[in-house]
């Protein structure tokens, strides 16, 4: 799938206020500062699209961005950012939680995590979160060009271990850099495959 068009569409302060529409849905979320607006520029080829902040915690809203006239790339604010008030971080909680749970068109939730860094806390509790509640997600480790193949290698094998203290099968995973493009085609492809079936479902139904 080539991405021809990818235009800003509006941004919300609640799950309530996004846009009335039935197109599928692709969400992006992850730590601040991981790295997610960068990624989102780089799949969509259009380097301004996100803002990338040098400031963490940036995304405070929840944005839409329209792909090829066809389907959402939505933009979820950041989690686990320490220097923003207890009560922003229940603001960006309730957000987030309330657009996961009842955005009906949600197709996926890629989940982004820094592959330098050992699994963090916040970041399994939120996977293992996404498992109860039976979010479909994939994880993608942002950032490889920091870091050297085997090193990835090591911090990825790390990471599958601890999930599998709490799953039985992993999720789909993708390594990605911005700098490099890195993961940028099998992540469009994992969208276009997700849309293709469910089209096939409905036209079954």
């Amino acid at each position: 799938m080539a991405i021809r068009s990818a235009k800003f569409i509006t941004s919300s302060p609640t799950y309530e206020k996004c846009p009335q529409t039935t197109l599928p849905e692709f969400a992006f979320i992850g730590r601040s500062n991981v790295g997610k607006s960068s990624l989102i520029n780089m799949l969509t080829g259009i380097g301004a699209l996100a803002k990338v902040s040098q400031t963490p915690g940036k995304t405070q809203i929840i944005n839409h961005f329209l792909i090829n006239e066809k389907w959402y790339l939505v933009d979820l604010p950041g989690y686990g950012y320490a220097k923003v008030s207890k009560t922003s971080r229940k603001i960006f909680s309730d957000m987030i939680t309330s657009y996961i749970q009842n955005r009906d068109n949600l197709h996926c939730l890629f989940v982004l995590i820094d592959s330098r860094l050992e699994p963090q806390k916040i970041d399994v509790s939120f996977i293992n979160w996404l498992g109860q509640n039976e979010v479909p997600f994939a994880l993608i480790f942002t950032k490889t060009d920091k870091i050297n193949a085997p090193t990835l290698q090591d911090n990825i094998e790390v990471y599958k271990k601890e999930m599998l203290n709490h799953w039985d099968e992993l999720p789909t995973i993708f390594t990605s850099s911005a700098v490099t493009r890195t993961g940028r085609e099998s992540i469009i492809k994992y969208i276009e495959e997700i849309n293709k079936n469910t089209k096939i479902i409905l036209r079954d139904n």
